[in-house]
């Protein structure tokens, strides 16, 4: 551009040098320098205008055309508009990757400016908070969200935690909203659904609370035994030998309850084997009943089984023990005495079936549902009286989501209850039997 100057300086110099000349020669040089300022001013003003009529129509590909220093900045001029078009494409691509990026993020994510009035939002906003931005746009967010507790949070001006709020559009779920603000006087609200980690928190809670008082009830039995013992002053065998056997009996509880409690979380925790045998499952269940019926005792069940001897399962001989022990064993501990359990085991047209079926009281239709939570008993007395743990259906639950298999509950009051594992056709081995003479 220097040299461009240059130039036109002696542009200029040569321009007057050549008018002045003439004007020497006509006997008025300061004249002809005069008419030569003149000419070249109106050069200029020519340039002017028609940069100026440029600028005005807009037309970016009609930049005029112009040699010298007039040129160089219409060249200039040239180089800085693609340079702008360039910068406009990036910045338009990036727009478009951003948006992209907010539309398929689950979180809510809302502009807002100083005054709090929506300056975007994306697809999220909308189903988590209510919040359409081609709709909204320009309202105060706090018109949407009438949260009291978002209402002071954001007066407050103090953002470095979260608040909690339900959603205002499905008052169902639970949302963490945060402020964030960013550049001179704007602000980006974050609204994450944490439905499911409230949930999770919540059963920790109850898990908590259920474990404690399982433990705290046999605990103080044994501890007030022990108390007891301790004050006697002359030993009683017989008294020592009935609290003997009923702390036994607590101890044999929390004994069983830690192992389910192990059992549970080996089946959360510990990835399927991959490496899987195949189950003699009528076998088993052959042992089974007879643990059923030692079980049962003096109570008189009747106790059956129908198994296709032919049918056999691939899956963990260990896991699937403890799943059909459970259901099993629930039935002789909640059917009455001398009434009948039936246990089968057979293939059907979706895979094979383990189901048990008992002439108990039968289990009313809203518990069905909440059977295989953890400690959740229908009759809490009665279950501690038969020595359940709370957590028998829980880990039957578990057992079979590592065999790909699902646990079915029909039950009707007073008529009893069948509790069926459906195993899918891949999960089957079906052994050929050879005849002798």
């Amino acid at each position: 551009m220097r040299e461009s100057w240059v130039s036109e300086i002696w542009v200029l110099v040569g321009i007057l040098a050549a008018f002045f000349t003439l004007g020497l020669i006509a006997g008025h040089p300061m004249a002809a320098v005069l008419l030569g300022l003149g000419a070249y001013l109106a050069l200029t003003l020519r340039h002017l205008f028609l940069l100026h009529r440029w600028l005005q129509s807009r037309r970016r590909n009609d930049i005029p055309e112009a040699s010298g220093l007039w040129g160089d900045i219409f060249d200039s001029i040239r180089a800085l508009m693609k340079e702008t078009e360039r910068r406009e494409d990036q910045l338009t691509q990036t727009l478009t990757r951003f948006q992209s990026t907010s539309a398929a993020t689950p979180d809510a994510m809302v502009v807002l400016t100083l005054n709090d009035a929506i300056e975007w939002a994306n697809p999220a906003a909308e189903r988590l908070l209510g919040v359409a931005f081609s709709r909204d746009y320009g309202l105060r967010v706090t018109n949407l969200l009438r949260d009291p507790d978002f209402t002071n949070y954001l007066k407050k001006g103090d953002f470095t935690d979260a608040i909690t709020v339900p959603s205002p559009e499905r008052p169902e779920k639970t949302l963490s909203l945060q402020i964030i603000p960013f550049g001179s006087s704007q602000k980006l609200l974050i609204g994450r659904d944490i439905t499911r980690l409230e949930r999770l928190e919540a059963m920790r809670r109850d898990f908590v609370a259920n474990i404690s008082h399982e433990l705290r009830t046999p605990l103080t039995v044994i501890s007030g035994f022990l108390e007891t013992l301790q004050d006697m002053d002359t030993p009683r065998i017989d008294e020592i030998r009935r609290h003997l056997v009923t702390m036994h009996e607590q101890a044999v509880r929390m004994q069983r309850l830690v192992n389910d409690l192990l059992t549970l979380s080996r089946l959360e925790t510990e990835p399927p084997l991959l490496h899987q045998s195949i189950v003699d499952v009528p076998v088993m269940l052959s042992g089974l009943k007879e643990m059923a019926e030692m079980l049962s005792g003096q109570h008189g069940h009747q106790i059956t089984l129908e198994a296709d001897p032919d049918l056999r399962l691939l899956g963990n001989e260990d896991e699937l023990r403890s799943a059909f022990s459970n259901l099993i064993n629930n039935a002789v501990r909640y059917t009455p005495e001398g009434r009948s359990i039936r246990m089968t085991w057979a293939g059907t047209p979706e895979g094979a079936r383990f189901s048990v079926s008992d002439t108990g009281d039968g289990i009313a239709p809203q518990h069905l549902s909440h059977l295989t939570e953890r400690f959740y008993r229908v009759d809490s007395a009665r279950s501690r009286a038969t020595g359940g743990t709370g957590l028998g259906l829980s880990i039957v639950k578990h057992v079979l989501l590592r065999h790909d298999a699902k646990l079915l509950i029909e039950s009707t009051l007073g008529r009893g209850s069948t509790f069926t594992c459906q195993f899918p056709q891949s999960r089957l081995q079906r052994i050929a039997r050879t005849d002798t003479v």
